[in-house]
């Protein structure tokens, strides 16, 4: 398929390089598409294969008890390596557990890869599924060391045998190239970055000239994220101005993607880079505030987002850009419910009837024509596809956030909507339970919990108040 290519899987004793070691390595070298080479071997982890491991895999800590450590194989596996492409089934586990064994030892990997998972959606992008399992069922293959490493290279050989039977071998090659045509890094860069940056979530950062950054971003890969932005195929006029301005890169790993756009929107108030212009904190929204007293002559108020109480979300209704926004669309609400602008404060106070109630789009609450009682209960049902959400908890909780792939584990602890920040220990914990809270309302939070709330997965703890 390509000129020099390493098929490659490893079995693990779990999912977490930083913590997991490899147990098993198998892989066959093609040159031009002849094979040249074909090897596999246990490797002793240093550490308990857990139970579930040893039973998916059937690899027992008997067996890799007298095997060579990664240490011992290394040399030989680089060999293998050495100038070809590595293809794998779902690359980024396998090559994020060689880059942090090599690491060990003292070696940075570098190595240009290609995954077959990806490859499989390019070819088949009518199949939702892509794992070994799916393709062994749609292409009707078989073998009897499934989850072994040298079983499931032939099962990934034997899937690329059916798509060219199957599609030809000019699509693969297309698919193939386009995966391998990934951007990389402006010339005035460091290379050298890429060894470091990680396929995990997190924040980037871009420096210019000075210490004010010019964009700030987030993702569930930074790596392939940063790259991305100098892909010249799809630039924007705006990353194009970047790429150029651009010196200096950094980076914060997050437990997941929750963790990552908190972060993202803190970080962009706090620092005010200048392509961010759509998160800066210059914005000010506006709600309208329902007043408790039907009887009131004003039944709602306008305030703006640094009156906003985050205790008081049930009565304000609405988050507009302006205050023009908020008043157009207030008009709106009461023509279409015929309610009254001038109990609503969109007219000023006068007696007699309002001109709404003259031309029959109010039902006259101004002018006894409706009791404002009536009023009042129609404007609330009219308001509700607008209302701000209440705080749905007793008090303070967190949100708990792990990923496996490097190991990082956040917990972010929220009361009133209002975040009160990341707690990575116990004893940060009690302190954060014990700490005044000063609330302050933020729209980002708001529609960052209220997505989380209802995502199924998303980990809420009730937090203990002392």
């Amino acid at each position: 398929m390509l000129p020099i290519i390493t098929y490659l899987d490893l079995e693990t004793t779990g999912a977490t390089p930083l913590r997991d070691r490899i147990t098993e390595i198998a892989l066959v070298r093609f040159e031009n598409g002849v094979e040249v080479a074909r090897w596999q071997t246990l490797v002793n982890p240093e550490q308990p294969i857990p139970p579930f491991i040893q039973q998916l895999t059937t690899i027992n800590n008997e067996m890799v008890a007298n095997a060579p450590l990664f240490a011992d194989v290394a040399d030989k596996l680089m060999t293998f390596l050495e100038g070809s492409v590595l293809a794998a089934h779902n690359v980024r586990f396998d090559h994020g557990f060689l880059k942090t064994e090599f690491k060990r030892i003292g070696i940075n990997l570098r190595q240009k890869v290609l995954c077959t998972v990806k490859l499989s959606r390019l070819l088949y992008p009518q199949h939702k599924s892509h794992g070994l399992d799916a393709i062994m069922q749609r292409h009707h293959l078989t073998t009897i060391a499934r989850h072994r490493a040298m079983g499931d290279v032939e099962v990934m050989l034997a899937f690329l045998e059916s798509a060219k039977l199957e599609l030809g071998e000019a699509p693969i090659l297309r698919a193939a190239a386009q995966l391998m045509s990934q951007p990389t890094l402006p010339s005035h860069l460091d290379a050298k970055l890429l060894d470091d940056m990680p396929e995990t979530p997190g924040v980037y950062l871009f420096y210019g000239e000075n210490d004010l950054p010019l964009y700030i971003g987030k993702s569930v890969n930074i790596r392939a994220r940063v790259l991305a932005h100098f892909n010249s195929d799809h630039a924007s006029s705006k990353e194009i101005r970047i790429a150029q301005e651009i010196k200096h890169i950094e980076w914060v790993t997050t437990a997941g993607d929750f963790s990552a756009l908190l972060l993202e929107s803190q970080l962009v108030k706090q620092r005010q880079p200048l392509y961010n212009r759509q998160m800066r904190s210059e914005r000010q929204i506006y709600s309208w505030k329902l007043n408790a007293d039907s009887q009131a002559k004003n039944l709602l108020t306008l305030v703006r987002e640094t009156e906003i109480n985050p205790t008081e979300l049930g009565v304000l209704f609405g988050t507009f850009k302006s205050k023009q926004q908020a008043i157009v669309a207030l008009r709106k609400i009461a023509e279409a419910h015929q309610l009254c602008p001038r109990l609503l404060g969109l007219e000023p106070a006068a007696s007699g009837a309002c001109f709404a109630s003259q031309i029959k789009r109010c039902k006259g609450a101004c002018c006894g024509g409706e009791s404002v009682e009536i009023h009042y209960l129609r404007l609330q049902q009219a308001l509700i596809p607008h209302k701000l959400k209440a705080w749905p908890y007793a008090g303070k909780i967190g949100i708990r956030e792990h990923n496996s792939e490097n190991d990082k584990t956040q917990l972010h602890v929220f009361e009133h909507w209002t975040y009160l920040g990341a707690i990575e220990s116990d004893a940060d914990l009690t302190e954060k339970l014990r700490e005044k809270v000063n609330l302050k309302f933020d729209l980002d939070t708001y529609k960052l919990l209220l997505k989380a709330f209802s995502h199924p997965k998303t980990h809420v703890v009730q937090l203990a108040q002392k």
